[in-house]
């Protein structure tokens, strides 16, 4: 048996790996192993699994998971190895013979081989150890802090392993070998100095002196970009030692009359060293700037553009339009820096700061900074800007092109005029024409290195004669638009800029307020980087309010920002706020544009698609869609999957401010498609089934609605459109809009019934206040039924009883058959649960007669399937159980109410099986099998599973039970609520 850490969490046994299931076991598993032999506290295993607050059955779900992995071992025989997961208290224990453990030989050879007096010693030792690695370590558990941590130190171990295996192969005079090791380990660690460090040495150990100084710049320029940072003492001490060999060499050619000399070797490898240390002498880059190679001279104005001071030949006079003040054309004798004065903190960014500087380095002429207003989208440029002047000897421009401005946009004239008149041409010279400027504008920038900010753009047209002419030129233009025209035709590379994560905007907040502030009340600093949605201009703004308030918690600026009615003033100071920069954006709209951009500060959810669009705006779905991707390329909406948006809460607050009476009639609209394609998706879910009301006689049907040609599709639907429905019942119960609200709620049922238990009670409450004060009996049973039977399944037996056991009176009162069959079904449920079996089956047996009577067959089949699980379960007779299971499968024909065939096939084979006819009953759980997987009923295959392994031992197939066995576990590990009892509480 052996345990591994180094590569994928897993346990190898003479059978073969165990199964360990999923991720969060293997982490507790690997929680365990970290620390072999000695307590380790639940509290650690909760740590471990759950990076943020855990939940509340956090100690339930680590016990569950113990308790599988001694059952593992045991089947592992484990115990055999004096391997033993035992208990102590509140905290577990893995006894072991460490030396079961991969990490602890790891450590051992490895400490081992650093004792050896030879270095081939060493060698074979750290072979050994290596080979013991398969990749990443602790790789397949969760990513939470303790087991990064962990994750790390053991790779920093590795590290050092290969170091020593390379130092040792070059004590041996084996540099090549050497390099081999320790090249692949520096490309995967190309930020790991030691690693370069020691590549370098090992090259240059070699006798290949050019690739060693080729590596060493690669990597100097790659911590410039990357970090902003020089190389540290052990990088800049190979390189220094490197040159100062290469030195001597050339000296010893010298003096040997230019024929080539070897210099002397010391006893370590390395050439000898001169009599005093090389120094490397200048400042070093700038750490924004990425290095590049000496630029060119900046090249003569063209002929047709004389030059300020210019001379004729020989000092005579200057010529016609070459005296001093009509030159028109030359880089003035200091280059022209337009960049304004560098403001704000920016954090978060270091990957967008890297691209730039990839930029600056030759990767693109043009980068396109685009992102929603406030994002930061100048400060970053303006940053990186100053950081990289260094990179651009001759000149930084600067244009404010004002694209979202109430003062107009810059136009191209003047902007060309206020960049040539820097570059050194005389005012009166500049052309007239934006062709002609835009042309010398290019021709003095062809041999010059120039970096060209172009702040705030508006469109690509606006943006073109401003780009400059030469290769050594960069570009960086900011705009709140997507400028996909600008990437199409000019190769412009796309540099998106998001909101800020909690912890960045957390940071800001401390950068602006200071560190004890902000230490003084961390929740609440977290909580005011959430109302804010990482928008630093929001942050900033608040951060100005707490600057000029000290008397104020962070707590109280909080409860004040979470008041949506309130928010968008408080994140306004005096000429600047979101709301004002949100104006800007959305005046730039056009009309259709801006029509749907208010109409979607009404939807219900966090996403949406075109159809849903369609509807809030009274349009066509392909119009919603032209609109939807107007406002995306204006940030104003987010492409948060193929065909779906999403708008963040601030942009949402503004939109929903700008609506109006008339916008209003669009969340009719929109709570009716969604009631309209909930019913289409209800009776595609299950075919057959009756549905569960009746739409109201006002509603607003949608013109083109999404089709469902399979179960499939519109479960897919329901899981997709979850918060949009359940908003959509808060939205419309708000509104006064009862007879919607109710609707919409129990239109849900296909997906209740799939996970009873995931959190259906608030929105079921609603739908049966909707229905109470509609006084509609028919609503409000349906109401207690569905939500009497979240409540049975949830384990609140008492709360279900009070609901159920007035529903069927309210059916009755309604006249509705149905629905009194579907109330007494589930009031049989809840007094099962109670242990109230004659109680339960005198409900399902009086359904199942009303069913009859009134030819629901669904619902018959659904009562008979209860009869049948309580004879099978509970009462202990297996034929009677049968009986009742092809009664139910003869109610309804093969295709229709597909996920109850599933389960009722199901309880039929165990009653086969329990009568002792194995084979018969394997083969009715196959065919449950191949139901539930065509129709991705997935916890309806978990027990089906289970009985075909019985069924596949009863008849003596011990590798056919054990790969059934198997696809359980598997499929029980992926269920995220055990399986459903088939209960159909909203439709029959």
């Amino acid at each position: 048996m052996e345990f591994r850490l180094l590569g994928a969490v897993s346990v190898d046994t003479e059978d073969g790996e165990l199964p360990l299931g999923p991720a969060k076991r293997r982490s507790v598993l690997a929680a365990l192993l970290l620390r072999p032999n000695t307590t380790v506290p639940v509290d650690h295993l909760i740590d471990a699994l759950w990076a943020e607050r855990p939940p509340a059955h956090a100690k339930t779900v680590v016990q569950g998971h113990i308790s599988r992995l001694r059952a593992l071992l045991s089947a592992g025989r484990a115990d055999a190895y004096g391997v033993e997961l035992a208990t102590r208290g509140a905290a577990y224990v893995l006894r072991m013979p460490e030396t079961l453990l991969d990490a602890y030989r790891f450590e051992e050879l490895a400490g081992l081989a650093r004792q050896q007096k030879h270095p081939s010693d060493s060698i074979l030792m750290l072979h050994e150890a290596l080979a013991l690695w398969h990749g990443p370590p602790l790789n397949g558990a969760v990513s939470g802090p303790p087991l990064e941590a962990a994750a790390q130190a053991l790779e920093e171990a590795r590290l050092t392993a290969v170091q020593d295996l390379a130092r040792a192969h070059g004590k041996l005079g084996e540099h090549d070998r050497a390099v081999a090791v320790l090249r692949a380990e520096a490309a995967a660690h190309p930020l790991r100095e030691p690693l370069s460090a020691a590549l370098v040495l090992a090259l240059y150990r070699a006798g290949r002196q050019s690739e060693a100084l080729d590596h060493y710049h690669r990597t100097r320029r790659l911590l410039a970009d990357e970090l902003g940072v020089d190389p540290g003492p052990e990088l800049a001490g190979a390189y220094a030692r490197v040159l100062s060999a290469d030195r001597n060499d050339r000296n010893d050619r010298d003096h040997r009359g230019g024929q080539p000399g070897r210099a002397p070797h010391t006893p370590s490898g390395d050439r000898a060293a001169p009599s005093s240390p090389a120094v490397l002498s200048g400042p070093g880059p700038d750490p924004g700037s990425a290095p590049h190679p000496p630029a060119p001279a900046p090249s003569s104005a063209p002929s047709s553009a004389p030059v300020e001071g210019r001379e004729g030949p020989a000092g005579a006079p200057a010529g016609p339009g070459t005296s001093g003040d009509d030159s028109a054309a030359a880089l003035p004798s200091r280059a022209p820096d337009l960049l304004p004065r560098a403001s704000g903190t920016v954090l978060g960014r270091s990957a967008e700061l890297a691209a730039l500087g990839r930029a600056a380095a030759g990767e693109s002429a043009v980068c396109l900074v685009t992102g929603p207003t406030g994002v930061g989208k100048t400060t970053l440029a303006v940053h990186w800007a100053h950081r990289a002047r260094g990179s651009f000897p001759d000149g930084r421009l600067f244009a404010d092109l004002r694209g979202f401005s109430t003062t107009g946009e810059a136009t191209a004239s003047d902007v060309l005029h206020e960049f040539l008149t820097a570059l050194g041409v005389a005012p009166r010279h500049v052309p007239e024409s934006v062709n002609a400027a835009a042309a010398l504008y290019r021709s003095l920038t062809a041999d010059r290195r120039v970096l060209v900010v172009l702040d705030n753009a508006r469109s690509s047209e606006q943006v073109r004669p401003l780009l400059p002419g030469g290769p050594g030129c960069v570009t960086v233009v900011t705009s709140r638009q997507r400028l996909d025209g600008l990437v199409a035709t000019d190769c412009a590379r796309p540099l998106p800029l998001g909101m800020l994560g909690p912890d960045d905007a957390t940071a800001l907040l401390r950068a602006a307020l200071g560190e004890e502030r902000v230490a003084a009340e961390p929740e609440a600093a977290r909580r005011l980087a959430v109302l804010c949605d990482g928008l630093p201009l929001a942050l900033r703004i608040i951060a100005a309010r707490l600057a000029t308030r000290p008397q104020w918690t962070l707590r109280a600026m909080a409860d004040e920002l979470a008041d949506e009615q309130r928010r968008l003033k408080l994140l306004s100071a005096e000429d600047t706020g979101v709301e004002a920069a949100l104006r800007l954006s959305v005046q730039q709209l056009p009309p259709s544009a801006g029509v749907m951009f208010r109409r979607l500060g009404l939807h219900t959810g966090p996403d949406l698609d075109r159809y849903a669009a369609a509807a809030l705006a009274g349009c066509t779905p392909g119009r919603a869609g032209d609109a939807l991707e107007q406002l995306a390329a204006a940030h104003l909406v987010e492409d948060s999957a193929p065909g779906r948006w999403t708008l963040h809460d601030l942009v949402r607050l503004y939109a929903r401010s700008l609506a109006d009476e008339s916008d209003r009639e669009g969340l009719l609209r929109l709570l009716d498609h969604y009631l309209c394609t909930a019913l289409a998706a209800a009776a595609a879910a299950e075919p057959g089934s009756q549905p569960c009301c009746t739409l109201p006689p006002d509603v607003h049907r949608p013109t083109v609605a999404p089709d469902f040609p399979d179960r499939a599709r519109a479960m897919a639907w329901y899981t997709t459109e979850r918060a949009n429905l359940t908003g959509a019942v808060s939205a419309a119960a708000r509104a006064g809009l009862a007879d919607r609200a109710w609707r919409i709620a129990l239109l849900l049922w296909p997906m209740v019934v799939q996970r009873a238990r995931d959190g259906w009670t608030p929105v079921l409450r609603h739908a049966l206040d909707a229905a109470v004060s509609l006084g509609d009996p028919d609503a409000e049973s349906r109401a207690c039924t569905l939500l009497g039977w979240v409540l049975t399944e949830e384990g609140r037996t008492d709360e279900a009883l009070e609901l159920l056991d007035r529903a069927p009176d309210r059916a009755a009162a309604a006249g509705d058959t149905e629905g009194r069959a579907l109330a007494l079904v589930n009031l049989g449920c809840a007094r099962e649960s109670r242990g109230e079996a004659d109680e339960a089956v005198r409900c399902w047996t009086q359904a199942a007669e009303a069913a009859r009577g009134a030819g629901l067959a669904q619902t018959g089949m659904l009562a008979l399937h209860h009869l049948a699980r309580h004879c099978l379960e509970t009462a202990g007779a297996p034929q009677e159980a049968l009986d009742h299971c092809d009664l139910a499968l003869g109610l309804v024909p093969a295709g229709q109410a597909e996920a109850r065939r599933v389960l009722l096939m199901t309880t039929r084979g165990r009653a086969l099986l329990a009568l002792g006819r194995p084979g018969e009953a394997l083969e009715q759980l196959s065919a449950a099998l191949e139901t539930a997987e065509r129709t991705h009923f997935r916890d309806g295959a978990v027990p089906v599973l289970d009985g075909l392994a019985e069924a596949a031992r009863a008849l003596g197939r011990t590798d056919e039970a054990e790969a059934y066995a198997e696809r359980h576990r598997r499929a029980l590990a992926g269920t995220a609520t055990g399986t459903a009892t088939g209960t159909a509480a909203g439709g029959g």
